[in-house]
């Protein structure tokens, strides 16, 4: 099986070229937008007959059509499947667990003049929604992934959603990791139709404060709809990869991280950045040995012929400036000096260094969470944590000579602005001195 990987020279490229490399989008494009707010309008307004039409024209409902899965179905699911899945989800859970606690945010309090305190205090939301992807292949990694930061703020109420697959069956694994969590709220739906019902609620679903977890376009194209309404976490397209890599590296390793990601899906960019075009080669016959004996070397070679790249470089330096630019949502470092070099990059969702760290580890083991900015939004964002699922709100506490002190201050920028009310405010409080 011969590859045919685009592979350019970055200092040939022109500023264009190398702009339409940077600028994948995580955003769906208008046409898909507004077909997405139409299915969410359908079930805002249709309630829980509206889900369950969509689910049968788009996909995602059981055969049965019920939408909630009984806490009985969830128990026997965990009660049966095999003991080691089992040993995996909960080694899993408690490395997310680990990771995750120490995210919890403290509050603050700060005197910024004598008897001027402000206070930033920060709270868990009372109901979340964590979308599960289902569908052609069954998540429950990322289940844990948006229940674990959840449970760990201290959200009481947590809400998941899941497609069922094509034969309108529910992946007992994914099933069974809700009930490991106690996760009683279940629903099986999937794509637009999913936000729209957590969004908005139906008979069925009570509406949710936000929703997180990574999904297909519909679900971002939905999630966008719903934004302002409801909050999101953010939008993410394709799942990505990017290496960075010199001679030192094992190509085999190389090739293995590239088609780690590109098996998630047809339109997943991977790219290798490397200053050697000799390894870059070897990689890409490491590509050719090990795909055929890969069950969804289909989707690989799609994934790898229509949006896979390898970028050559002057220097290793040019590399990891790229990779910046680039900010992908998983970045490898394998290079000579991995550590120095990973600690240059500084715009990528998870970044993995050296080769003891698969891509692999990130998703199912290490704790470090999976859910991820892609399609540039690296440079502005960050993986999901346990501060997504809270808000801050600032306490302002004045004393008498506290405000004093600022009287000045206010009623000089009130008049500046011409908000005299604004002064007022502050001046009314001294008319009299008998205040405390």
């Amino acid at each position: 099986m011969t590859m045919d990987i685009r592979t350019v020279t970055l200092s040939e490229l022109t500023e264009s070229d190398r702009n339409a490399i940077l600028q994948r989008s995580a955003v769906p494009d208008p046409q898909m937008r507004a077909a997405a707010l139409n299915i969410v309008d359908e079930v805002r307004s249709g309630g829980d007959a509206a889900l369950i039409a969509a689910n049968e024209r788009y996909g995602g409902g059981t055969a049965d059509r019920a939408i909630r899965v009984q806490a009985s179905a969830l128990r026997i699911a965990l009660e049966t499947i095999d003991r080691e899945v089992r040993v995996a989800l909960e080694s899993a859970a408690d490395n997310i667990r680990r990771a995750h606690v120490p995210q919890l945010p403290e509050d603050q309090a700060i005197e910024t003049v004598p008897g001027v305190t402000v206070d930033r205090r920060w709270t868990p939301l009372s109901r979340v929604g964590v979308y599960v992807p289902g569908g052609r292949a069954a998540y429950p990694s990322s289940l844990l992934m948006g229940v674990i930061p959840a449970q760990v703020a201290g959200v009481p109420e947590i809400v998941v959603t899941s497609p069922a697959d094509e034969n309108g069956e529910v992946s007992p694994v994914m099933l069974a990791a809700a009930a490991l969590l106690e996760v009683d709220e279940v629903y099986i739906t999937g794509g637009a139709q999913a936000v729209g019902a957590l969004a908005y609620g139906t008979e069925t679903i009570r509406p949710v404060q936000k929703i997180v977890g990574p999904g297909n376009a519909w679900v971002t194209a939905a999630k966008l709809a719903v934004y302002g309404d409801v909050g999101v976490d953010l939008p993410a397209g394709p799942s990505e990869a990017l290496v960075v890599a010199d001679a030192s590296a094992d190509p085999r390793l190389i090739a293995a991280d590239l088609m780690c990601q590109a098996e998630h899906g047809p339109e997943s960019p991977v790219a290798l950045v490397t200053p050697d075009a000799d390894f870059a080669a070897a990689v890409v016959a490491q590509l050719d040995s090990l795909l055929p004996a890969l069950p969804r070397s289909g989707i690989i070679v799609s994934a790898l012929t229509d949006h896979g790249l390898i970028a050559i470089t002057d220097t290793l330096d040019e590399a990891i400036a790229f990779a910046n630019e680039y900010a992908a949502e998983h970045l490898t470092v394998h290079t000579a000096n991995a550590a120095a070099d990973a600690n240059r990059i500084t715009a990528a969702g998870s970044v993995f260094v050296g080769r003891w760290a698969p891509e692999s580890a990130g998703d199912y083991a290490t704790g470090a969470n999976h859910v991820l900015p892609t399609g540039g939004l690296a440079a502005a964002y960050g993986p999901l944590g346990v501060e997504d699922f809270g808000s801050w709100r600032q306490v302002q506490t004045l004393t008498r000579d506290g405000l004093r002190a600022l009287r000045p201050t206010i009623a000089v920028l009130a008049e500046a602005e011409g908000l005299t009310a604004h002064k007022l405010a502050s001046e009314i409080r001294f008319e009299t001195e008998d205040e405390a």
